[in-house]
């Protein structure tokens, strides 16, 4: 057992709340960077089913977190195997471009379906 001694209560308030709020789990927080329409799919040896998209709005990350969506429901969450423009391997691909996308673990891909593209981050959550 731990014993202090605080000469003033604000500073016993201070401690208590430093470590109540150590205790608070990290808040996930999700931010939405793009969404991309399927044109296409194309089956490739070696990898498998890949989305010929069209990216309408934002930006699509290689190391972002994706959503499949078909009529406004998701259907898979997930991450990229890979994220092409042309023939290369990209880590990004801006709005207005058409690049390919390949799904970590699933294949069930359709022409419109819709990816949506998010960005995790952790919050550290504090005592007011």
């Amino acid at each position: 057992v731990e014993i202090r001694y605080y000469s003033v209560i604000y500073d016993l308030v201070d401690d208590v709340k430093a470590a109540a709020s150590g205790l608070l789990s990290a808040e996930i927080k999700e931010n939405f960077i793009g969404y991309a329409n399927i044109k296409e799919v194309f089956k490739v040896t070696g990898v498998g089913k890949v989305a010929g998209c069209l990216v309408t709005e934002g930006v699509a990350r290689r190391s972002a977190g994706v959503r499949l969506l078909r009529d406004n429901v998701v259907i898979h969450e997930g991450t990229l195997k890979t994220l092409k423009r042309f023939k290369d391997e990209v880590p990004e691909v801006q709005s207005g471009q058409e690049c390919g996308m390949a799904f970590e673990n699933y294949d069930d891909i359709r022409p419109d379906d819709v990816i949506e593209i998010f960005e995790r981050e952790e919050v550290t959550r504090t005592l007011a």
